[in-house]
């Protein structure tokens, strides 16, 4: 079981308005308790490899704590190439230019922005779509945005769930143009028995600190296709296939020895992780039960999820408060609850200009009633309780509370 911090917080009385932390009492927790707090390996295993890395010498350039790693991610995803790098976000970029996107490339709206950012970078056209019932990219609207100039669909497998693969799978087919996937949330999650990674033409992986299996910084590419990993490899390393040959353009995308290391720990550790994961949400799940107006996302039973986020939704009319009213009163506790994925790729700055007047109402009710609470494999039990007495005292106590917002 992965280490968690010794519970830390005011067990306070709750009784009104006056003894929470936004109107002027002390907070739950004196350290902010943050979505997703990083998992930490054992350490003594990670100081052995590091030992080993410092006598090499070796810190990147595919060294062989990389190797292994990629070598025992292929064999734990059931996936033939499993390719480092440096993020996510590199990741994708680098499939993007190993495949030769072109044009117009359909995602969700909600998602992490990064995506719709890398192709506008890339010189493509983000085409926001909307949400299905799962929370992910709709085939069928995915299916009426589709022009001649679509050239690619980046889906997302969003809160560690597997979206319509088969869906997606057929509109690309159809359209005779790739099916790449956001996997950032979704590392351990299967799909008809399979793991993640294996679908599409490719899967990236975030390995950020935060995720459920992490490197501290990190992305994975997984595919079935030997040709495109072959590429990927070149073009992570500037397009070196040799000590003074380039064959392709590149850019240093590598993943270091040092956040190698941390993978390999956090690999054995995994199983532990993500069963100390469910069972922090499975806290949540009875620690809510019951509650009108707050409805915890829970993956059905048959769907082996990596249970690494905490999911809910306000309704405001049936809770009583706002979900941003509610992450205010929680964030002034120390409990830093997040809006997820607010405000929608198609309403976000960057990108509002060139989508003017575009409506995706499904995105847009997620987007304002949809929050994330402290979970995963390295929260704590007796704090999760805690938490949830707070919701509950909030959730009974929100007239009150609503009028003395008006009074303050």
């Amino acid at each position: 079981m992965p280490d968690s911090p010794a519970p830390s917080f005011h067990h306070k009385p709750l009784t009104g308005p006056e003894d929470l932390a936004l109107f002027g009492a002390p907070p739950v927790f004196d350290t902010p308790r943050h979505v997703n707090r990083p998992a930490a390996p054992d350490r003594a295993a990670f100081d052995a490899m590091m030992d080993a890395v410092w006598e090499r010498r070796w810190f990147t350039n595919d060294g062989p704590l990389v190797q292994e790693l990629e070598r025992r991610l292929s064999a734990f995803l059931d996936v033939p190439h499993c390719v480092l790098t440096s993020n996510a976000t590199a990741g994708l970029d680098l499939v993007m230019q190993c495949l030769g996107i072109r044009g117009e490339v359909l995602l969700p709206s909600y998602t992490f922005i990064s995506t719709a950012h890398l192709l506008a970078l890339r010189g493509l056209t983000p085409v926001f779509c909307e949400v299905g019932t799962d929370m992910a990219l709709d085939p069928a609207d995915a299916a009426a945005r589709l022009t001649e100039r679509t050239d690619a669909v980046v889906a997302t497998h969003v809160w560690g769930s597997p979206c319509d693969i088969d869906g997606l799978g057929a509109l690309c087919d159809a359209a005779g143009i790739p099916l790449l996937f956001d996997a950032a949330h979704a590392f351990g999650a299967r799909h008809q028995g399979h793991p993640l990674g294996r679908f599409g033409r490719a899967e990236v992986f975030s390995l950020h600190a935060t995720k459920a299996f992490h490197t501290c910084e990190g992305g994975l590419i997984t595919t079935c296709d030997a040709a495109l990993a072959d590429q990927l490899r070149l073009a992570r390393n500037f397009g070196f296939s040799g000590s003074d040959r380039v064959d392709c353009t590149g850019v240093n995308a590598k993943m270091s020895e040092l956040h190698a290391a941390m993978g390999l720990a956090n690999l054995d550790a995994f199983p532990a992780t993500r069963a100390a994961a469910r069972a922090v949400h499975a806290a949540y799940r009875d620690g809510l039960a019951g509650l009108t107006g707050l409805r915890l996302k829970c993956p059905p039973a048959a769907e082996d999820n990596n249970h690494h986020y905490v999911v809910a939704e306000v309704d405001a009319r049936a809770f009583g408060l706002t979900r941003d009213r509610l992450v205010e009163l929680l964030t002034a506790e120390g409990i830093w609850a997040r809006r997820y994925f607010f405000p929608g790729g198609h309403r976000s700055p960057p990108h509002a200009a060139a989508n003017p007047g575009l409506s995706l109402p499904r995105t847009e009710a997620l987007c304002d009633r949809v929050m994330l609470l402290p979970g995963g494999g390295a929260a704590d039990l007796a704090e999760v309780a805690e938490i949830c007495r707070m919701i509950r005292f909030v959730a009974g106590s929100a007239a009150a509370i609503h009028n003395a917002g008006k009074a303050g």
